[in-house]
């Protein structure tokens, strides 16, 4: 027996049109009679069963572990111009997704022009800067503002450390040999990638420009970079530092720490509704083209 239509009121992310997110996990994601069906195995959001899903309603696709999809499904979702995304347990990871985003080149043309045009990029980069710092900044240079931001994650690591209990000696990180930094910058490291995997999920559905970032600029994924260090303070050293506290009390090694890290950012994610948030953010920071102030 069919468990009816996928109720979608709980599993939509608000967007500025009728449009919404769908995560499915754990199941085969068929066509029959032109609809599509979720046969489910189950997990923690989804009961056993099979699902009738109103596709129209639903912008974007994310697939999680233990999901197949079939020819036909795919040839739907490219008919009808609905996303695809391959993620990882929570969204910690972005594997792949269909080379397109929503149907309207709106934000993307948006973003292209702030970019081109010096003042209007530096208006984004201290609108950005000032989501980080809470403030808005001085009127200076970018070096300027990423002195500036540098001093205050300093400090905040030192404060978040004393909150959770953890020594802290600075952060230290070799990209030739990242597993030799301490516990403390290791969780940091796989932490900033699951966040970074969030930010890269919110581009591919918004339709933006993952190439043309505004804070950072020599990554092929420099705006996914922008988006993932607005929730740096607030979302992954919390991660991090969780993941370090919860190590330490369970007799050290019962558990990799990167697979801590992991556990932690997908039930974090799905808590604060990360995703969600960076699609408003992006459209939000798109939204006012005049030139004012942040």
């Amino acid at each position: 027996m069919l468990k009816g239509r996928l109720g979608l009121e709980t599993a939509r992310i608000p967007q500025a049109d009728r449009h919404g997110l769908l995560w499915l996990g754990r199941g085969n994601l068929t066509v029959e009679d032109g609809t599509l069906r979720f046969t489910a195995a189950g997990d923690q959001d989804l009961a056993p069963g099979e699902y009738l899903i109103p596709f129209q309603m639903v912008s974007c696709f994310l697939l999680g572990p233990g999901t197949t999809i079939s020819h036909d499904a795919l040839r739907l979702l490219a008919r009808h111009g609905t996303g695809l995304v391959f993620t990882g347990e929570g969204g910690v990871r972005l594997y792949a997704s269909m080379p397109f985003g929503p149907d309207d080149s709106a934000l993307a043309r948006a973003q292209a022009r702030a970019w081109a045009n010096p003042d209007t990029r530096m208006r984004l980069v201290r609108r950005m800067y000032a989501w980080r710092l809470g403030e808005i900044v001085p009127d200076t240079d970018l070096d300027a503002l990423r002195g500036l931001e540098g001093a205050r994650m300093r400090e905040t690591y030192k404060l978040l450390a004393r909150q959770f209990g953890i020594e802290w000696s600075g952060r230290h990180y070799d990209r030739q040999n990242p597993e030799a930094a301490d516990l403390s910058n290791q969780a940091i490291n796989h932490a900033a990638t699951a966040v970074e995997a969030a930010a890269m999920v919110a581009v591919a559905v918004t339709g933006a420009l993952p190439q043309l970032g505004f804070i950072h600029e020599d990554s092929g994924l420099s705006f996914c970079l922008d988006i993932a260090d607005l929730c740096r303070h607030s979302v992954t050293l919390p991660i991090a530092f969780g993941a370090v506290r919860q190590w330490n009390s369970d007799r050290r090694g019962v558990q990799t720490i990167e697979a801590m890290v992991r556990k932690l950012a997908g039930r974090t994610f799905r808590k604060e509704r990360l995703i969600p948030k960076m699609i408003d953010q992006i459209k939000e920071l798109f939204a006012d083209d005049s030139g004012s102030n942040p």
